[in-house]
């Protein structure tokens, strides 16, 4: 959700920040607690070993942070971590700077034919044989759609389940797709088969989950075209993300689209996707 809020809210303050920032930041920023569902600890964990200030203390101890800034105590950030005594109480569930449990942060950003714009995923969360997958895409136009196949264990091992549609304009609201991500792993498949959508994610996500591809469905974005079959190929390390398809037979492909048919016609939600922008640029009004 950071990825959607943080240049939602720049937007607005009339400040640059893309993705490529959030690329950026997660390449030196390590990542210091591992909190379920992709870890062994929990929020209160996290509390009691010093919460969130003694992280800030410890991005602070790398020059990582800026202490001078204003915050909401009253105080620029470095008198608030001293003046609270900010700092690690239990190291087995914050770590200290020099000893991370990854070099870099959780979240990454991936770019290709298939996400122009980009796409994200929770990297720390994905297992290690799934970093690295190349599948067959299963298709489908909605969340609900793609919860009844898996379900129904339609889905085979090695596929990519497709969701589109769900974005800021196509859901309308992109709504988050944690209903088909808890599917995959209760049926055990969250190390068998990766999912990518233009829907939402959050912090509950675990697995090979890709969201908030941009151009998203609706606006005729590549994943638009995509069709049961198709290979994909995903290189989180390498930050792909890739339809295994020549660039002219994608181009025809959109040309053949038809005209998006919005699921909601009349009101403020009518309205809404008729005037949002893609997740990449965090889903806003024009001002």
């Amino acid at each position: 959700n950071t990825t959607l809020h943080i240049p939602a809210i720049a937007y607005y303050a009339d400040v640059d920040i893309t993705l490529k920032d959030f690329d950026r930041f997660t390449e030196k920023i390590p990542h210091l607690t591992s909190l379920a569902p992709s870890g062994p600890h929990h929020v209160e964990d996290l509390f009691y070993a010093g919460g969130v200030p003694a992280i800030l203390t410890e991005l602070r101890k790398a020059k990582l942070i800026d202490d001078q800034q204003m915050t909401a105590y009253g105080k620029t950030l470095g008198e608030m971590l001293y003046e609270i005594r900010a700092g690690i109480k239990d190291p087995s569930v914050i770590r200290h700077v020099d000893n991370p449990v990854h070099e870099t942060g959780g979240l990454a950003v991936l770019t290709g034919n298939l996400a122009p714009n980009g796409a994200i995923v929770k990297q720390v969360a994905v297992a290690d044989e799934m970093l690295k997958h190349s599948g067959p895409a299963r298709v489908f136009a909605s969340e609900e759609d793609a919860v009844a196949a898996i379900m129904g264990q339609v889905i085979q091992e090695g596929e990519v389940i497709v969701i589109r549609y769900e974005g800021p304009q196509g859901g309308p609201g992109m709504q988050e797709m944690l209903s088909a991500t808890s599917a995959v792993a209760g049926m055990g498949m969250d190390r068998k088969v990766a999912l990518i959508t233009d829907g939402r994610f959050s912090g509950a996500t675990h697995g090979a989950s890709i969201g908030h591809i941009s151009p998203e469905a609706a606006a005729k974005g590549p994943i638009a075209v995509v069709r049961d079959g198709d290979i994909i190929e995903i290189d989180i390390p390498g930050k792909t993300l890739t339809l295994q398809l020549p660039e002219d037979e994608i181009r025809q492909r959109t040309k053949e689209l038809p005209e998006f048919e919005p699921k909601i016609k009349t009101g403020c939600l009518a309205r809404y996707a008729k005037i949002v922008s893609s997740a990449d640029k965090g889903a806003v009004f024009p001002k």
